[in-house]
């Protein structure tokens, strides 16, 4: 019996692979004040309340600066304002975060004519008077009329007896804030205010 050949069987083609799929890329992330993808509540706080004391405070802090002999006073007022950014957290209220920028105005006005002090010191020229700074017309003009005939009598006095004086006279503060302010107790802003007073008194009544 004769067999038949059956033709090879013809395999199908393979279906065609789909293409690949597009890969969508990853939204970038939107990032915050600091850097971070979702701001900070409490940095957003922080800012708001800097900019807010800024905004009532900075005339008043400059003008403090000026009064207690600062040569230059608008970097020592931004100077307070940064230290206030950086503890922001550690004060308790607004209230809190003014008193620490008057008190901390005070202290670098101080650090800052002790310095010039000290650099007078190592001039071959003479050295001017000690406590004394020279006010540049641009900070006089931040003044009344009626104050800057003090200036040059106020400016004469010890450092501690010129900031009671200006912060009891001029930015209108009661014994316990200038206390503060000042880092002393009330009885020696008594004490202070008392001498300045006549200090001043006296170096007024000389000019006439």
């Amino acid at each position: 019996m004769r067999r038949r050949h059956r033709p090879p069987a013809t395999l199908a083609p393979a279906p065609a692979a789909p293409p690949p799929a597009a890969v969508t890329p990853p939204a970038p992330a939107v990032p915050g004040p600091l850097g971070s993808a979702v701001a900070d509540p409490e940095d957003l706080e922080r800012e708001a309340g800097v900019a807010r004391l800024f905004e009532l405070h900075y005339s008043s802090m400059l003008r403090l600066a000026v009064l207690l002999g600062a040569d230059d006073p608008e970097n020592v007022v931004a100077e307070a304002y940064y230290q206030v950014y950086r503890r922001w957290r550690r004060l308790k209220d607004v209230a809190a975060a003014e008193a620490y920028l008057r008190s901390t105005v005070c202290d670098l006005t101080r650090m800052r004519i002790r310095h010039l002090q000290v650099a007078r010191r190592h001039e071959e020229q003479p050295a001017s008077p000690p406590e004394q700074t020279v006010a540049s017309a641009e900070n006089t003009a931040l003044l009344r009329d009626d104050q800057r005939v003090l200036i040059g009598a106020l400016q004469q006095l010890p450092a501690r007896q010129r900031e009671a004086l200006v912060l009891r006279h001029w930015l209108g503060l009661k014994e316990a804030e200038i206390a503060a302010a000042m880092g002393i107790s009330r009885g020696s802003v008594k004490t202070h205010t008392s001498r300045g007073i006549a200090a001043l008194t006296q170096a007024m009544e000389a000019r006439r």
